[in-house]
């Protein structure tokens, strides 16, 4: 599948960027360059047709108008990319078309794995019995915590955006919760990925997720075992996010 090609080859290319001796904001910069330039080239290519949506390149608006949008970020997670041997970083690729996702693909290069919907993977049944819930290492929201304590549920520290909706794949997490800003590019290829795995994805009301839209704003969203959906959407419409 092209998707799983264009992030795995530009995860390759950041783990070469990773062995160049750089530190710090210099090594963010040059991940997401690399990692752009050559996703960028390689669409150009093989997908001359296609409108892109990057984190790392000017909004083309003509995309609105496209049928098929490439949905990309280069390196999401710079912070972790940064900090070797960190592996929670990851390259992402969707491809929305005529109204929806259809394709997607989340590299983790630290780890040599590549999740897609091509092949998509089976949530192993849980082995917790705990619900638990992935959350930023550096801020785990208050509204997430308290939600943690109303179902009993641990939290589990990690970097990535597209790393926690992963982990909810790969039942290293039953839930993730996000209420503190994205954009479509941070969640497309993983909620693609997600929803091909058989997992609940929706905004944090329960609402459709939605992408190419002319605001790139995605705030929130939730990616969770089917089962935990309606505790977690219950929980937000009480309470809120803030």
């Amino acid at each position: 599948m092209f998707a799983t090609w264009l992030a795995t080859v530009a995860g390759e290319r950041l783990l070469e960027v990773r062995t160049q001796g750089l530190e710090g904001r210099e090594l963010k910069d040059a991940g997401d360059a690399a990692a752009q330039a050559l996703i960028a080239e390689l669409l150009a290519e093989h997908r001359p047709d296609d409108a892109v949506l990057s984190e790392e390149a000017a909004d083309d608006k003509s995309r609105l108008d496209a049928s098929r949008v490439w949905i990309i970020d280069p390196l999401d997670g710079t912070r972790e990319f940064s900090e070797p041997p960190r592996d929670d970083w990851a390259v992402h690729v969707a491809l929305w078309q005529d109204g929806d996702l259809t394709v997607g693909a989340v590299a983790q290069p630290a780890l040599g794995e590549t999740f897609n919907t091509g092949t998509p993977s089976v949530v192993p049944a849980r082995t917790s019995t705990r619900p638990r819930i992935a959350v930023s290492r550096t801020r785990p929201p208050a509204f997430v915590q308290a939600l943690a304590e109303e179902i009993d549920a641990e939290l589990v520290p990690m970097g990535s955006a597209g790393v926690k909706v992963m982990s909810v794949v790969r039942d290293l997490a039953d839930a993730y919760v996000h209420a503190g800003g994205q954009y479509e590019w941070d969640n497309a290829a993983p909620v693609a990925v997600a929803r091909a795995a058989g997992l609940f994805c929706s905004r944090v009301d329960g609402s459709e997720l939605a992408y190419n839209q002319d605001d790139v704003s995605l705030p929130d969203l939730i990616v969770c075992r089917p089962e935990l959906a309606a505790q977690i959407v219950d929980f937000v419409k009480r309470n809120g996010t803030e």
